[in-house]
Order: structure tokens, then C-alpha cells, then sequence
């Protein structure tokens, strides 16, 4: 018997044990043992929930219980959910978390603290929600050196996008959309400002190059200043924006940023559309391998959970005390702004066009000009940039901007 502490009994906390209720046979069936939720601690009061009996709002109730081997922690967080997670782990109780936030911040230490236990900390829940994408990266591609790893890691992004491609719709009101369907949280920063895709490629990449990668290393760049001229132009181009997570392993360092990319509709995450999200992990054996589905949302989410759950429940040892990241020995990033890329730049400028073209030419060298939009004012200009050093790209645009000019926006194109 496995007997199981939900704390926190939100979105995900309820799905999870909605699912282990729901699906019970199947899961004690597979597991080989009885698994049922015992416990559930939160500070709110819900009368009308069926499982209003299993709640408590004193946590010692579930740590000093010795019957509780498994905590589930869905506070989200990196405070309160820090605290009682290093309490469970010291208790000996394994823990199973959808905590992105928490696992990206104080992962080496809980994952030390884990093994010194001789306890799991599992999280395949904290990236792509239901996805399952951290098992098989640990496990399935483990004859692989992992090369880099792709994706689009955030649900509430990708629909915002889709809805400024498909409705031709402003930015500010396909964010509205979404946070009336329920796909964005009333304050929205953490996903248009790419902090959750962030924790998330900085996860991935600590798992697959067995080295932690720290989140705050990593350069971020959210959607917010993307605009729908920036879309149309780029399907102009026979191309799609997206918020891409991305890194690379070079030589003993990492090459890791979280930016909205355009890319071509013939690469294989230009038509992931709406709230899913998708990872392409490139390793020296395998080639390229895909990991599709919805990246968030309460059952998705509650079964890559209860997926954990089920694992330990069958004394799966794959990930005991293997799966440890030194924090003093984090791997070093490479600096973004010295790597190589395209961009599509917009300006705008009262200028004569001969005039302009033959600054931007001197200024920024060979450049693809791009046929202005029909519903663009007649001063704006648009170019896609040679492959070229990043921090120098930025340089002549200030320069450029020292001219008259007024840069619009810069996204670079994969």
C-alpha cells in the first residue's frame, strides 16, 4: 500500500487525486500495490469537495504520520513549497512535484538531499505538463550524448501566438483571450516574459548534459513586443514566430536562450499551434527525436504526477541517487550576444527610400530587403540582417538609431 500527502489542493493538487480516484484500478493494477491519497493539506476551505474528509491544515498531521511514504507537492513556488518539500525529503518520504520554479532554483540541493535519504525527488510534471519528456531523456536516450535540445515550452505563449496568426489579432487582445479561456494566469509575466520557458530549457538541459544549468544564467526574452506586423511579415516569409527554448552543448560549455525565433513552416515545431507544446531532443545516436502534447492544464499536468507516483509505488530505482547536479559545479553558459544569427529588422523612418537603403546597406552591410505590407505605413522598412554576431547587429541598430531612425523590432530567424 502506498499511502500518499497532496499538499496543496489547486488546479493541479485536485487533478491529481480526481485522476488517482478516477483511475484507480488502472493505477493500482500497474503499480502493483494500492495507491490512495491519505492526506491533503491546504489553508483553504472547500465544502463542497468530495474529498473535504481528507483535508488538514496542520502539516504535521501528514510528517509525523509514518504510514505517508509518498508527498506530492503542487504549492508551486520556491518558499513555502522549499520548506516542506526539504521537510518530507529529511522525513525520509519521497516527493513527486510539478514545481518548475522550485526544481530550477534549489534542484542540486534537493536532489542531494534526496539521495542522502535514500529517497526519490521526482518532477516529470514541472516540464511539458503531460509530456513525457524528463524519463525519457534520463532513461530512454541514455546511450545518447545529448546534443541540444529544442522546443516549444509554453502552452499560454503558443496560443497567443497562434491567435495573433490565425485571428490576426493585436497582442494585447489575444493575451485577453487567453485569460478568459483560462490559459493565463491574471498576472501573466512568468509566461510572456519567457520566465516559465526559461525554467524549464534550463531543467531539460541539466538533465541531459548531467551538469546544472542555474535559470538565472540564462538569457530571456519574452513575447510581449512581438506584434502582429512582426507575424504577418514573418508568414510573408512562409515563416511562423514561436517562443523557443533552446540549447547546445559546445565543447564544456552551454549554449542556452529563451527568444521568439521565426522559422520556417518546413521545420517540425512551426505547426505546433494553440496550448501545445513540443521538444526535439538531437542526440549522437538517435538523430532527432520529438516529444508532443498539451504542456499544461489540470489533468495533463496531474498524470505525469501520478506517473511519478506509480513509479515509486513499483520501487522503481532509475532515478535514486543517481540523478544529482552540483551547484558549485554548474555548467558555464556561453554568451548569446557573441553567437551568430539572421534578424528580421522593422524601421521606421521619414527618410527618402534611396536614401535609407543605401544608410542601412553602409551601416549594417549585405542585407534581404522585404516587400513592405499592404496595410503598413508607407515609412516603414523591413530587412533580414546576414548572419552575424549578435552584439554587433545591436550596435548598428543603435547607430542606425543615432541617425533618425527607430527600430521597431529585431527577432531572429532560425
Amino acid at each position: 500500500m502506498i499511502n500518499v500527502a497532496v499538499l496543496g489542493f489547486g488546479v493541479v493538487g485536485s487533478g491529481v487525486v480526481e485522476l488517482i480516484e478516477q483511475n484507480k484500478v488502472g493505477i493500482n493494477t500497474r503499480s502493483g500495490k494500492l495507491v490512495q491519497v491519505v492526506k491533503i493539506l491546504d489553508i483553504r476551505e472547500f465544502a463542497e469537495s468530495p474529498f473535504k474528509h481528507l483535508l488538514t491544515k496542520n502539516s504535521e498531521d501528514i510528517f509525523s504520520d509514518a504510514s505517508i511514504s509518498v508527498v506530492v507537492e503542487t504549492i508551486g513556488g520556491a518558499t513555502i513549497a522549499y520548506e516542506l518539500t526539504k521537510k518530507a525529503l529529511l522525513a525520509k518520504k519521497h516527493v513527486v512535484t510539478s514545481n518548475k520554479e522550485l526544481v530550477a532554483t534549489h534542484g542540486p540541493e534537493l536532489l542531494s538531499l534526496a539521495a542522502e535519504n535514500s529517497v526519490h525527488y521526482l518532477f516529470e510534471a514541472s516540464v511539458g505538463g503531460g509530456i513525457p519528456i524528463i524519463r525519457p531523456l534520463y532513461n530512454c536516450l541514455a546511450a545518447n550524448e545529448i546534443t541540444g535540445i529544442t522546443g516549444i515550452l509554453n502552452g499560454t505563449t503558443n496560443y497567443i501566438l497562434t491567435a495573433m496568426k490565425k485571428d490576426k489579432k493585436h497582442f494585447p487582445l489575444a493575451l485577453k483571450e487567453a485569460q478568459t479561456n483560462g490559459y493565463a494566469e491574471a498576472d501573466p509575466t512568468a509566461d510572456i516574459e519567457g520566465h516559465d520557458a526559461c525554467r524549464k530549457i534550463a531543467i531539460l538541459s541539466s538533465i541531459a548534459y548531467n551538469q546544472f544549468v542555474d535559470y538565472k544564467d540564462v538569457q530571456t526574452e519574452g513575447i510581449s513586443k512581438v506584434t502582429l506586423e512582426d507575424i504577418q511579415y514573418a508568414e510573408a516569409l512562409g515563416c511562423s514566430i514561436k517562443l523557443i527554448g533552446e540549447s547546445r552543448k559546445i565543447n564544456d560549455k552551454v549554449y542556452i536562450r529563451v527568444s521568439p525565433v521565426i522559422i520556417d513552416k518546413s521545420h517540425m515545431l512551426s505547426n505546433v499551434e494553440d496550448v501545445f507544446n513540443a521538444i526535439v531532443v538531437e542526440g549522437n545516436a538517435v538523430g532527432d527525436t520529438m516529444f508532443y502534447g498539451k504542456g499544461a492544464g489540470k489533468l495533463p499536468t496531474a498524470s505525469a504526477v501520478v506517473a511519478d507516483v506509480m513509479e515509486i509505488a513499483k520501487k522503481c530505482s532509475c532515478m535514486r541517487n543517481t540523478l544529482v547536479w552540483d551547484k558549485e559545479k554548474k555548467l558555464q553558459i556561453v554568451d548569446c550576444t557573441q553567437m551568430a544569427s539572421r534578424f528580421l529588422v522593422r524601421i521606421k523612418s521619414d527618410m527618402e527610400e534611396v536614401a535609407l537603403v543605401r544608410l542601412v546597406e553602409n551601416n549594417v552591410g549585405d542585407v534581404q530587403w522585404i516587400k513592405r505590407l499592404s496595410n503598413t505605413e508607407t515609412n516603414e522598412f523591413v530587412f533580414i540582417t546576414a548572419q552575424e554576431i549578435e552584439a554587433k547587429i545591436t550596435k548598428l541598430l543603435t547607430e542606425l538609431e543615432n541617425n533618425h531612425l527607430k527600430v521597431l523590432s529585431k527577432i531572429r530567424v532560425l
